[in-house]
């Protein structure tokens, strides 16, 4: 979660309304500080524990959303807790016509992340990635819960300790597939809305089929595939309405066969693919098998599971040139550039 610079004296919500100064203090406790973050359902905001000056997250809603989510996305993340990669929920409530959820805060996202080392990670950080994604996942699965809107966006680095750990955000169109007590699973249906991202969105999400376990790790397929190539085959489509660009977008995604997709890549990420779209609609994914599959073909490649990921690698690269760059401005480049050494 990169923390933007503020625009304005006074935080702005989603639907323009300022908040008085008085109203930044939250259970009178937290204090917000600036925006750094907005989504379709609201904004988010840096603000600081009064007591100690740690800082955390705050989402804000209206009350009078149309569609408020945060009460039910705070009840998830209690739902969660105790498993790991997920923000720790501080505080939920009401106050001066907003609804606010308090968390943990978190570091930058993978699509930041992706966009700082220009666009293309290498094959060593996507299977890191790949493990600690499918982990988080699997554990959501396990809660009786699929996510619904898995994208690179939602998936945050840590920070402090946990820097190197990925942590999996944004359940507000999480979904129950199945009974805590009974385990009896929700029933097949059609003619279902699209839910979700569709550039991420699995094929039977597009096709209006209800999702399950095995749409979520669907997407994740296909933001493994955006981060091995760079774009997606779907990205870009030009239409006239919303509707029309998610038929394009599913038409093309239809149209683009698994190896094709896959192509030049290692044939475990087709494989990966062809388990996801053999799964039936109620069947539970073999999280066990598709995170050997990435594993193994890590050891195959002879890589270092030592958290080094691009973005680690590319800040040193980077202070290294400005400081070579510095050196050959002195005018004694040999020397300066041994002396680094």
């Amino acid at each position: 979660m990169a923390i933007a610079a503020a625009t304005s004296n006074l935080p702005q919500t989603a639907a323009g309304i300022t908040i008085t100064l008085d109203d930044r203090v939250i259970a009178s406790k937290y204090k917000l500080h600036r925006k750094i973050g907005a989504g379709s359902f609201g904004d988010i905001y840096l603000a600081v524990v009064i007591a100690t000056g740690e800082e955390v997250a705050v989402k804000l809603e209206s009350t009078k959303a149309r569609h408020p989510q945060l009460l039910y996305e705070s009840r998830i993340y209690k739902i969660l807790r105790g498993g790991f990669g997920f923000p720790r929920l501080r505080w939920y409530g009401s106050e001066n016509n907003y609804n606010l959820l308090v968390m943990d805060l978190l570091g930058p996202s993978l699509e930041d992340l992706f966009n700082y080392c220009n666009r293309r990670f290498t094959m060593k950080t996507v299977l890191m990635l790949a493990n600690e994604m499918i982990g988080r996942i699997q554990f959501v699965h396990t809660k009786n819960f699929i996510h619904r809107d898995i994208k690179p966006d939602n998936f945050l680095m840590g920070s402090g300790r946990y820097y190197n750990k990925v942590f999996l955000i944004d359940f507000g169109l999480a979904k129950k597939y199945r009974d805590s007590h009974t385990r009896a699973h929700i029933p097949y249906c059609e003619n279902k809305n699209l839910t979700g991202t569709a550039r991420y969105a699995s094929i039977n999400a597009h096709l209006g089929i209800e999702q399950s376990r095995r749409d979520d790790l669907e997407s994740l397929g296909y933001v493994l595939m955006y981060f091995n190539r760079g774009s997606l085959p779907w990205q870009g489509l030009k239409a006239v309405t919303k509707k029309q660009k998610y038929e394009k977008i599913c038409e093309k995604k239809m149209a683009t066969s698994i190896e094709l997709l896959c192509k030049s890549f290692p044939t475990e990420f087709a494989m990966y693919f062809h388990h996801c779209h053999g799964l039936r609609f109620d069947e539970a994914p073999d999280y066990v098998y598709l995170t050997r599959l990435f594993r193994n073909l890590f050891d195959k490649l002879n890589y270092q599971y030592d958290f080094a990921y691009d973005w680690k690698t590319f800040k040193q690269k980077t202070v290294q040139n400005t400081i070579s760059s510095a050196h050959f401005a002195n005018g004694s480049p040999k020397k300066s550039i041994q002396a680094g050494k």
